[in-house]
């Protein structure tokens, strides 16, 4: 799984290259390519994130919030919910589909349980509010639920999991999307790819498990993302408009068809259908948002999304002692076992982006795709802030 991951990034394969986490050893070396990727600072990526909702009319406090939540997908390797995105939010709420300013309100709520009106704001502000609202629930009364409606794209699930970690709790989110999952035995797109995200403190604040996944057998970003760097995408990602199995990304993307997790009946997509919609009941049903095919369909919207989240907290220290420590030891049997191929090791949910995150710093910044520098300069161009910079390794660019 790790080194299929590693090949959408851009930057080179990698056979052996050096990695420690929390016992985890994992051996690459990288290979010659023709061309040096440009590197972005996290800094850097950070500032023109900010320029540009700015530019468009958002508070500085909002703006670095979704500043936040990009760099850090791009950070731990999820770039089709990074820098990827930002112009999508940006035409949003140039078309007043987005209220950028909003500030989301407690409708309903008891001791552990709350209902959060978004009033259309950003899904990133949303999803801070909700899960720290959440949070602050769960040290009083051991585990809390609140749900939010009326809300936006909130960027990767495991974000806001990685709150509950930091306070040491375990974290839950998910929230429904556009329609863009074919129901088992449906031609049509009915549900939304639901991600959903788990995460769970270990022992070392830097080790812990997160598992960040999509209903779908990968997210619509992701196909975006191979129709920019060029290729083929896997038998059982997603149908054409004839209903049938696509590999070519650009058709892929135009259809908007995605195979539910486990791809067609036969391989056990129906699974993946039943998880999207339990998605669609906690973030749905249970909120009072759109669901389903109730909600706007993707690319190109006319109306507002009023899309739905769910925020779960756990607090470890109500319930039996040892929770981090038996979590850390679970890993570490897993992360020993031998390997079916020895230059694949056993990884568990998180060690992807521990491993990503060392190479981003090794690095001295992200490695973005050629188009994604493209699309940054229109961008600047258009709203007439300063461009993005990057470097090669050995000199500017």
């Amino acid at each position: 799984m790790f080194p299929q991951k590693l090949s959408l990034l851009n930057r080179p394969l990698y056979t052996r290259f050096f990695v420690s986490s929390r016992r985890c050893f994992i051996t690459f070396a990288p290979l010659r390519e023709k061309e040096k990727p440009k590197i972005t600072k996290l800094e850097e990526a950070h500032r023109f994130i900010i320029d540009c909702f700015v530019a468009v009319g958002t508070t500085e406090k909002h703006a670095e919030i979704m500043a936040d939540n990009l760099t850090e997908a791009d950070l731990r390797g999820h770039y089709s919910h990074g820098m990827n995105r930002l112009e999508m939010y940006l035409n949003e709420i140039d078309k007043g589909l987005i209220d950028a300013n909003a500030k989301p309100q407690i409708e309903k709520e008891s001791p552990s349980t709350a209902v959060v009106n978004g009033n259309n704001g950003l899904g990133a502000v949303n999803g801070n509010y909700c899960m720290n609202l959440a949070i602050k629930k769960a040290s009083k009364t051991g585990a809390a639920l609140v749900v939010c409606r009326n809300s936006n794209h909130y960027g990767i699930a495991a974000i806001y999991c990685l709150r509950a970690i930091r306070k040491g709790f375990l974290g839950f989110s998910c929230t429904n999307t556009s329609p863009l999952m074919v129901p088992t035995r449906a031609k049509n797109a009915a549900l939304g790819t639901n991600p959903i995200a788990i995460g769970v403190p270990g022992e070392d604040k830097s080790d812990y498990f997160l598992l960040d996944f999509a209903s779908t057998n990968v997210a619509i970003g992701k196909i975006e993302l191979m129709g920019r760097k060029g290729g083929k995408i896997p038998k059982g990602w997603a149908l054409n408009e004839q209903g049938q199995v696509e590999t070519d990304p650009h058709k892929a993307f135009k259809a908007s068809r995605l195979l539910p997790l486990g791809g067609e009946e036969k391989d056990g997509g129906y699974k993946g259908y039943g998880l999207g919609m339990l998605v669609e009941i906690f973030c749905g049903i249970l909120s009072g948002s759109a669901y389903g095919p109730t909600i706007r369909p993707w690319g190109n919207p006319t109306v507002v999304a009023n899309l739905g989240h769910c925020f779960l907290v756990v607090n470890p220290r109500m319930f039996t002692p040892g929770v981090k420590k038996r979590m850390s030891h679970l890993m570490n049997l897993i992360r020993k076992m031998e390997p079916a191929d020895p230059k694949r090791p056993v990884m568990v949910h998180g060690d992807f982006e521990r491993v990503h995150m060392m190479q981003v710093s090794k690095d001295g910044g992200v490695r973005y795709v050629k188009n994604q520098h493209d699309a940054n300069k229109k961008l600047a161009e258009r709203l007439d802030v300063e461009p993005m910079q990057s470097f090669i390794k050995d000199g500017k660019c």
